[in-house]
This record gives structure tokens, sequence and C-alpha cells, in this order.
């Protein structure tokens, strides 16, 4: 019976992951796309195959997510704890896509195992919560603004006396790298986060130790799941990224992606935390826009995905505790 929810949980956990990738395509490539700096297709090919290569680059993200979020009973009532946390972080995903609303997967994630685990009287570890999500959830959106618009602001008077036609050629090109480096950090980030539940769920079923390293089958699976996710694409939350917030040009493209990149690297590798691609992505596209004149940014629009951001950890969370709840009442 253990054999088959550990089994069930990682396909749940891959599924998860899929979605993840499909939501969050637009994280890496919308603004190259709207820019007209890359073809959808090609650009969708392009992050897909980053997210793969990111994926490998490390595992301190999993681990905390494995970890350090929730401990979960050992057996089949601790499977049960974590596939419900990750069908609570499925479906917001699934409502947040339909309406076109860049809201977070990552944070989606936590709060479906957390609000699993306080349905099942489970340990949450807050003070991982607070230290490794909550106060990174507050911080990369601030960060991303600020460096966006430091970016934006450097390339203006960088290349205030150029050819307008000639530098937005030129910056066309290097979004082609900008984007590659945000759907590496993409992969970096929320590919990890699969693996750490997969790890999450073999320890619980018996099949690793705490301190045993994560299995290079669940790195080359979670890197697989969120490649084909992404080369699936995300076209309604790409268009709110690319288009809805602010009409970018190449240069303001370029600052966005760059801005994004260097907060998911450092967050990823130097602080472990397991923060949004999308918060991080969308904060930078709206400090670039300010840098024009506050109106630019479309702050009713911006208002709606800030909404979806509160929301995302205490919605997945309660999705995920109904799930326990039924899963309990048919399994145990």
């Amino acid at each position: 019976m253990e054999l088959a929810l550990v089994i069930g949980v990682i396909v749940i956990a891959l599924v998860f992951d899929y979605t993840n990738g499909f939501h969050d395509a637009a994280n890496a490539i919308a603004t190259s796309v709207s820019t007209r700096a890359l073809t959808p297709r090609a650009a969708l090919f392009m992050a897909a195959a980053m997210n793969f290569v990111g994926a490998h680059i490390s595992t301190e993200v999993a681990r905390t997510v494995g970890t350090g979020i929730i401990e979960p009973p050992t057996g089949t009532h601790g499977l049960v704890v974590v596939g419900a946390g990750l069908i609570g972080a499925i479906t917001w995903n699934l409502i947040t896509w339909y309406f076109g609303l860049p809201s977070s997967s990552s944070h989606g994630l936590i709060g479906g195992l957390v609000g699993s685990a306080l349905a099942a009287s489970s340990v949450v570890h807050w003070d991982g919560v607070v230290q490794k999500v909550v106060i990174p959830m507050i911080l990369s959106p601030f960060v991303g603004f600020l460096l966006g618009a430091i970016i934006m602001i450097a390339i203006l008077w960088i290349f205030r006396r150029s050819n307008p036609h000639r530098t937005s050629k030129g910056f066309r090109y290097a979004q082609t790298v900008s984007a590659a480096a945000m759907a590496l950090g993409h992969g970096l980030q929320d590919a990890q986060k699969t693996m750490g539940v997969i790890f999450l769920a073999l320890y619980t079923g018996g099949f690793l130790a705490i301190n045993d390293p994560i299995p290079q089958w669940v790195i080359l699976a979670a890197a697989a799941a969120i490649s084909l996710g992404t080369y699936s694409g995300g076209w309604r939350i790409m268009r709110t990224l690319g288009r809805r917030i602010i009409h970018l040009t190449p240069a303001q493209g370029f600052a966005a992606e760059s801005a994004a990149s260097v907060v998911l690297y450092t967050m990823a590798i130097a602080a472990k935390a397991p923060i949004s691609t999308t918060h991080t992505i969308t904060s930078a596209i709206m400090g670039v826009g300010a840098t024009k004149r506050l109106s630019a940014v479309r702050w009713g629009v911006a208002g709606n995905i800030v909404t979806a951001w509160v929301l995302t950890i205490p919605a997945a969370a309660f999705v995920a505790a109904l799930s326990y709840f039924l899963l309990h009442w048919v399994v145990e």
C-alpha cells in the first residue's frame, strides 16, 4: 500500500511540475516575445532547454522544501499529507492560469504543504516557513523592482546619445541572452521544489534517510516534467506579463530579465530560499516601467496580480486541507 502511495505522490508531484512549467513559461519569455526579440515557439524551446539545464545546477532549494517546511509522520498517513498538499497547489495553479493571473506556483506548493499538515495536525517548521518563504517572499519583489529600475536607468544613461533604431536592434539580440538566463533561473528555482517534494515522499515512505542525497532519477524526472510543461506554453499569462502591465521595449525587456535573473540566482544559491520567479519578474517589469513614468505601468492590472499573490498561500492551503480530509477518508 505504501509503495503504491509513494508512486502516486510522485506522479502527482510530476503533474504539479508540468503545470508549474506551463503556468510559469511566461516568466522567462513573455518580455522577449512581446518585444519580438524571439518568436513564441523559439522562445518556448529555448526556455524549456534552459529549464532542464538549470534544474541540474544545485539542489539546495530542494533540500529546503524537502526537509525545512513540514515534517509529516512516516507511512501511509504522511504520504496522504504530502499528496493533499500537491493537490492544493495544482488546483490553485489551474485556477490562476485560467484567469491569466501570474501567481506563484512556489507559494502555492508551500501553502498546500502547510495547509495539509495543519489539517492533519502534523509538524510545521514555522521558523523555516518564515525565514525561507515569508521573508524572501516579501523582499524579492522589492529587490526585483529596485534592481530593474536601476538597470534601466543605467541603460538610459549609457545609451543616451546612441542611435535609437540601432540600440533597439542590439537589445533584441541581448534579450536572447537575458531570456536564457531567466529560464535557467526558473529551472534552478522551480524544478527543485518538485525534487524536494519527491524526496519528502520517498523519506516519508521509508525509501530514503533524511540526510541522503537527492537521487539522480528524481532530478532528471523533475527537470523533464518542468521542461515539457514550459514547452507547452502558457499564453494567457504571457499576455498579462508581456503586454498588459506595460508595453515593453527591447531595452526594458533586457533590464527586467537581467534584474530578475540576479535575484533568482542569489536566492537559490546563496540563501537556499524557494522564491517565486513570478513575483520577481513581474516586480522587475514594474520597476523598469516606472523609470519612464509612473503612469506607464497599468497599476490596475498590477493590483489584480498582487491580490493573487496575497491569496495564493491561504487559498492553496484551504484546498489542500479539504483534499487531506477527502484522501484521509478514502485511503486510511
